[in-house]
């Protein structure tokens, strides 16, 4: 069987053809799948998705009017897919449950160090042989305050790294996790967290409670001098208040990893278009925020666990297998 798999950046395809073979032929196309490409899936039983692909009802339907049985998607979110008309349509749906925590842990903390230490703009003022320190004045982590909302396996991995700076820990979840609450973490109301943490991170999965989770109200409960860290999902941050609080000076630094409307941006060369998101062209522009393209995940150990449980997915889906995996089983 030959598996088609949309929205393969380069990096990934040699670890996607090494990780089947033997096992099942895969096609690698570097577009990513919306109702224009869907059609390219004809004749496919079985097709492997990246997490900005859009699944909604109409492009479902293309798949299985093509003959598409099962998707298996290469990330852990799936907010991108219709369940319930995927399941209608009896089609099986699989993601990958797990990866290294370390790699979105450690790059929501690159973030967060690099816009409290100015990190791009001295850069970018060393390349021009300008190496005054005017501006580029940031703070000691240690003995501040950082807030965790969602203190699953990233988070978790999060905070080990703030305990290990002497950080005082905060946490926000539906659930406390013990290990945290070893490190010293004490569990806290989404308020509180806001109110007094320096430095704010996001760690919790895009569903419709969670959605605009950081929102005007929000921004505004949090100090003014604070770092907001988004490497989760860009729909858990109403982008546009954040863009009103940017204007009115608040806020040390904001990484975000993540963007609301990063479908058919993130992960494609627009440098030669117009910017037509107006919201997103005015964020990158102010001098205390850093946006990167949704590469937390991408390192050689989480992208090859990803890989190992996309070819478990489909293997599982040939024998008639269920494993955790599984969003919608197969009928």
């Amino acid at each position: 069987m030959e598996i088609l798999a949309f929205g393969v950046q380069a990096d990934e395809t040699p670890l996607l053809d090494h990780a089947f073979k033997g096992h099942h032929e895969i096609r690698c196309l570097d577009v990513f799948l919306n109702e224009d490409t869907a059609p390219i899936a004809a004749g496919y039983e079985v097709i492997s998705t990246s997490v900005n692909a859009e699944l909604g009802p109409r492009v479902l339907e293309i798949l299985a009017a093509g003959g598409t049985r099962m998707i298996a998607q290469r990330s852990t979110g799936f907010n991108n897919i219709d369940l319930a008309v995927a399941e209608r349509l009896g089609m099986t749906v699989a993601r990958v449950s797990y990866y290294s925590p370390y790699a979105v842990a450690e790059f929501a903390w690159t973030l967060a160090m690099a816009v409290n230490r100015r990190i791009v703009r001295a850069s970018t003022r060393t390349r021009d042989f300008d190496f005054r320190l005017d501006g580029l004045m940031g703070r000691d982590m240690h003995g501040r305050t950082a807030g965790v909302l969602g203190t699953g396996k990233i988070g978790e991995a999060f905070a080990r790294i703030a305990h290990g700076f002497g950080m005082r820990l905060l946490g926000w979840d539906i659930a406390e996790n013990p290990e945290c609450m070893r490190l010293g973490m004490r569990y806290v109301s989404k308020e509180q967290l806001l109110a007094e943490s320096d430095l704010v991170t996001l760690h919790v999965p895009l569903m419709p409670e969670t959605g605009h989770l950081i929102d005007a109200a929000a921004l505004k409960a949090m100090k003014d001098d604070a770092v907001l860290v988004n490497s989760s999902r860009g729909g858990l941050v109403d982008s546009a208040a954040l863009v009103d609080e940017l204007r009115a000076g608040r806020f040390t630094g904001v990484g975000l990893d993540v963007y609301e409307a990063e479908a058919g941006l993130f992960f494609l060369d627009k440098s030669l278009q117009a910017v037509e998101d107006d919201t997103l062209a005015r964020l990158v522009t102010f001098p205390n925020v850093l946006v990167t393209s949704h590469q937390a995940y991408y390192t050689v150990e989480a992208v090859g666990q990803i890989v190992e449980a996309t070819v478990r997915n489909v293997l599982d889906y040939r024998a008639g297998r269920r494993s955790e995996n599984v969003l919608v089983p197969r009928s």
